[in-house]
């Protein structure tokens, strides 16, 4: 990589020859550090780390790795893997098409952040250093190690700024703070993207293979965390070690290969999401899941009138309370006030059908609005319907909904002699309840899907994306927005009604509290929202996969307390000044979010 060194006449400037990492070492001693720390921290993953079985995982073993020891080698290796590429070792080019450095101190850095974080934990729970054994200090130096050595590899260094001598103390520390931040910048900088050689076909769907199973595999883990600690680590090493990979260029190849075989991606990711019952020994974590797949479901739904048709809509919540409470209604519950009993078939057909013709009536009179006049109108039809439901008790208003009571004892679902409230044995493994309607909202989430390809696809969601883009020159170019707009209105609340009529089920308890703008669990209207933005607006596994992380990390900070949500909003600042385009962005926001020198190699990317 090139240096880029000060002029002569500069103040502050270098010399030619001068290291130009944030460490003053040769090139050749820092890239040994970074390799010789991460062999030593992989050693010490056999050791001990501690005396004592009190803090949890287990970290006395000699000889196999446990607990916070797996996720530390699980970074050494990549971290190892990263400087045998930097070294140019043989058969490894392919590990970081856009080159090793950066990706390899981000892999340091997960490596260095787990390791210390562990040692720290032991410390403060345990009451001291003293109970540390040989392998809690070796992991503390190798990871330290390590990671000075990667920060010692050189980077090129922004020029600064000229300053104005007329300028205030306070500009010339602006100044000073902006040269900073670029620098640390250029410290984790990629350099440019390697041409990557094209793959057969059968390779190809090989890679394609291996990643759904090493996302299906993180899901489970992360899923399964038994404690806090081991939680705070598994966050720790998976949000660095993506952005390690992403420095290293394979998550724009894997991107790449993926998009070029979309349909096998697509039935890939059903079929590795299918297994991941089978993963589990009882219906612990089947909950968890299947409450992530209803919350992705309607995250999805919200993507059509959000991420598609760019309307912001912060009641859409209300939409699935109301698929819900259709469905509940008829469903053979004692507290419905109709004496009905609807098959599942015909329930979905009410829930969907209910929240259609609100969505319609709803958007009939306010979709004339634009911007911020039209989520304020929203907002209050989500809060209108939470308190309407809570008044059709009997008292403040007809015996519909129960009041805030809700609709209770909602049978299980019977379909075709099929009951889904009871154990099966499939292939010698037992299903639960859980695992049963976890498959059941596979189908459905399967079945969004295609309509938001096939929406998205059609003349109707390319007339979506020009209203998103400029209203404007769509109207004048004889789209018709107001009807356009309200069909992605009536879609996107269908979708989310369906969505309810399997939750109403599954929670056997329907209740306006379920249905909040913003509460501390999902679903709700903000963090379906956040769920659509922080994934990615306008494509098809975004929204899933932020609804997945959206559910599960509340569930899991919940020892936080009251600190839950404030540690749950800084990741979220994190998330979005990092990657403002979403984890999974489509290309148009991707060339939006980034600077212009960057917009050549997006295009080549978006054209590909």
């Amino acid at each position: 990589m090139t240096t880029q060194t000060s002029a002569p006449d500069t103040p502050g400037a270098r010399k030619a020859d001068a290291p130009t990492g944030l460490i003053p070492l040769p090139e050749k001693a820092a890239r040994a550090l970074a390799l010789g720390g991460s062999v030593l921290t992989i050693v010490s993953t056999f050791l001990a780390w501690t005396w004592t079985a009190e803090f949890p995982g287990d970290l006395t073993v000699y000889g196999y790795p446990g607990g916070l020891q797996v996720l530390v080698l699980i970074g050494a290796i990549v971290a190892t893997l990263f400087a045998l590429s930097s070294y140019g070792v043989r058969g490894l080019g392919w590990l970081a098409p856009s080159g090793p450095d950066a990706a390899l101190k981000f892999a340091t850095l997960a490596t260095f952040a787990t390791s210390w974080y562990t040692i720290l934990s032991i410390s403060t729970e345990l009451g001291g250093l003293v109970n540390l054994e040989p392998g809690g200090f070796l992991v503390a130096a190798g990871s330290l190690v390590a990671l000075a050595g990667a920060l010692a590899l050189p980077f090129q260094r922004p020029e600064p700024e000229p300053i104005d001598p007329d300028d205030s103390g306070w500009e010339k520390f602006k100044h000073g703070a902006a040269h900073q931040w670029e620098t640390i910048k250029a410290v984790f900088s990629a350099g440019a993207p390697r041409p990557v050689r094209a793959l057969p076909a059968y390779a190809e769907i090989l890679i394609i293979v291996a990643i759904l199973a090493l996302g299906l595999t993180v899901f489970t883990y992360g899923i399964g965390t038994e404690y806090d600690e081991q939680f705070i680590g598994f966050l720790i090493t998976a949000g660095l070690g993506f952005a390690a990979l992403n420095k290293a260029g394979l998550i724009a190849h894997a991107s790449q290969i993926t998009s070029r075989h979309q349909s096998i991606t697509t039935t890939g990711a059903f079929v590795a999401a299918a297994l991941f019952p089978f993963t589990q020994t009882d219906d612990q974590y089947a909950t968890l899941g299947v409450y992530i797949l209803i919350f992705a479901t309607v995250a999805l739904g919200l993507n059509i009138v959000v991420g598609l048709a760019g309307l912001l809509d912060l009641g859409y919540v209300a939409f699935l309370g109301v698929g819900a409470y259709a469905a509940a209604l008829v469903s053979g519950s004692p507290s419905s006030p109709f004496d009905v009993h609807f098959p599942f078939w015909a329930a979905v057909l009410v829930g969907a059908a209910a929240s259609l013709v609100f969505g319609v009536l709803i958007g009939a009179p306010t979709l004339r609005l634009r911007g911020d006049y039209l989520a304020i109108v929203t907002l209050g039809f989500g809060e209108i319907f939470r308190i309407t439901a809570n008044n059709l008790d009997g008292t403040s208003g007809p015996d519909i909904t129960n009041g805030s009571n809700g609709v209770s004892s909602i049978p299980n679902l019977d379909v075709l002699g099929f009951d889904f409230g009871a154990q099966h044995d499939m292939g010698g493994y037992t299903i639960g309840r859980f695992a049963n309607y976890f498959f059941l909202m596979l189908i459905i989430t399967a079945i969004v899907v295609l309509v938001f390809r096939r929406s998205g696809n059609s003349r109707i969601g390319r007339a979506w994306v020009a209203i998103r883009e400029d209203e404007t020159a769509a109207l004048a170019m004889g789209i018709n927005g107001f009807r356009v707009k309200l069909i992605a209105f009536a879609v996107g609340a269908s979708l989310a009604g369906l969505a309810g009529t399997v939750q109403a089920h599954v929670t056997y308890t329907v209740t306006p509290e379920q249905y909040l703008f913003a509460g501390a669990i999902p679903p709700n209207s903000a963090f379906l929202l956040a769920a659509v933005v922080l994934g990615g607006m306008g494509t098809i596994s975004g929204p899933l996969i932020g609804a997945a992380l959206l559910y599960l990390i509340p569930n899991k900070l919940q020892f936080l307390g009251n600190y839950q949500l404030f540690a749950f909003g800084v990741a979220l600042i994190l998330l979005m000044r990092f990657r403002p385009e979403g984890l999974i962005p489509n290309r148009r926001r991707q060339l939006e979010f980034h600077e212009d020198a960057e917009a050549p190699t997006l295009l080549t990317k978006a054209g590909a």
